[in-house]
């Protein structure tokens, strides 16, 4: 597949329900795409921090795609009964597991199970150790934050994010942000309040999509 696109990823987390119902046509190549782009890195990271290396985690990347593909026509999309974030880490935990009984050159062919409902997380073990569950949560808040903020880049100038970034992000001196960028200490300050206000609105919109 190819490389991930920002824009294409910020897009996609705020119509998953709407993606979800299209990659149940399997040769929805451009849904695929779009599923690939916005879940890989979160995958990918769980799959690092779990304990794996880079080999191993592109795997469970690769193997927790095909995972989806296969069980996703039989995923109902409903976050009372199952939210999709625990469908996935459900997914990716057990590709994980695949990859640690792999290490220790037992078999580890996959097995028939589909996971078609929520299965309790207390029931299957978190690999070498690791509150996978917890990892999970964190690396899933990083993906909203960096999708909140592609979405905001697009909406305000670059000066005005180079001047929220410099001093909110990087907590440089407002004074010293204002000589950087060749503006007023007010013009900072403007910038610190209007783009914080609309990223925190999107963190907002991206979390209630998110189940």
């Amino acid at each position: 597949m190819s490389a991930p696109s920002e824009t294409r990823l910020a897009y996609s987390i705020a119509t998953r329900e709407t993606l979800l119902h299209r990659l149940k046509g399997i040769d929805d190549h451009a849904s695929w795409q779009d599923f690939f782009d916005m879940y890989w890195r979160l995958i990918y990271g769980v799959a690092v921090k779990a304990g794996l290396n880079e080999d191993e985690a592109r795997d469970v990347v690769q193997d927790t795609v095909i995972t989806v593909a296969k069980n996703i026509p039989e995923f109902q999309y409903n976050p009372a009964k199952c939210a999709f974030k625990t469908w996935l880490l459900n997914l990716t935990r057990w590709r994980i597991v695949d990859q640690l009984r792999k290490r220790k050159s037992k078999s580890s062919e996959p097995g028939a199970t589909k996971w078609d409902d929520c299965t309790a997380l207390e029931e299957i073990p978190d690999p070498a150790g690791f509150n996978l569950e917890a990892i999970w949560d964190q690396e899933w808040d990083a993906n909203l934050l960096e999708a909140a903020t592609q979405r905001i880049k697009r909406q305000v100038s670059a000066r005005q994010y180079q001047m929220f970034y410099l001093h909110v992000l990087k907590e440089l001196p407002v004074k010293e942000v204002a000589q950087r960028v060749g503006a007023s200490m007010a013009s900072v300050y403007l910038a610190k309040h209007r783009v914080g206000l609309m990223l925190r609105r999107e963190i907002k919109l991206l979390q209630a999509q998110a189940d």
